[in-house]
This record gives structure tokens, sequence and C-alpha cells, in this order.
């Protein structure tokens, strides 16, 4: 599947966002290595510490299923569901693919024309992962 495809998914799935406080729709599309793609879109609560991004949405829903390794993930957001430039992965959302992904992880983000490519490293330098837990306790270089 190509990055053009996850993008239009991603935009699809940003439409049936529930964002009533920020008026603020983000849809993903996350892609397995077995090619199956997830949807996900961001679903805000009015205690606003409950809130789900489109991004964890679509891994949870992906991991319910039995999927738990990943190809890529396409990000489109905007207020309004008009996709606005890059509407990069929160940190927490980092975080949760930072926990069945590795640093090459491709991440592409829509903008108005296009879209940016990057990676999980990129997005998220010297992550937090199990390797931390570990009796070393320490992945990262010095």
């Amino acid at each position: 599947m190509e990055a053009d495809d996850l993008i239009k998914i991603a935009t699809n799935a940003m439409q049936k966002a529930y964002s009533p406080y920020s008026e603020c729709k983000v849809g993903a599309a996350l892609l397995t290595k077995s090619g199956i793609v997830f949807e996900g879109c961001n679903v805000e609560n009015a205690s606003f510490g409950v809130t789900c991004c489109a991004e964890r949405v679509a891994i949870f829903k992906a991991i319910s299923e039995g999927e738990t390794e990943f190809d890529a993930i396409a990000v489109a957001g905007g207020k309004n569901g008009v996709v606005a430039d890059a509407f990069v992965p929160c940190g927490v959302c980092r975080q949760v693919m930072a926990e069945f992904c590795g640093p090459e992880f491709a991440v592409f983000v829509a903008k108005k024309d296009g879209y940016v490519k990057t990676t999980l490293g990129e997005l998220l330098p010297l992550a937090f992962t199990s390797e931390n837990l570990t009796d070393e306790g320490d992945n990262y270089e010095r």
C-alpha cells in the first residue's frame, strides 16, 4: 500500500471524529505487517483527560484483533474536518507506538498539499521502552 492510499484513508477517518470541544478532527490509518489497515479517529470527552487520539484508537483496534506488528501509520487532522498542515502525533501516541514499533516505523502526516514522511525515531528520540526496565536499565548511548 502506498503512502497516498494511507493518507486518503486517514483523511476519510477524520470525518468520523467526535470532537465537540476542540472542533479538531483527526484520523489515522495504521498499516499492519500482514497488510490490514485499521482506521481510527479522535474521541473527545468532557473530562479532557479521557479523550483518546486517532492514532491510539487505530493501534488499539489492531491489537484487539490480534495484530501487533505494524509497518506505517498515516495521520490527518484539522479544525472542522479540514486538513491542516501537519497534525503530528502527540507524545502519548508516540509512546504507545514505541511499545510496538521500532525507530524506523514510518509516519506519514497529511498536509494541505501532500504529506510529510518521518519516522518514529525522529518524532521520539531516546524513547522509553521495555529495555529501560531491564537490569541494565539504559538503552541510550552516552
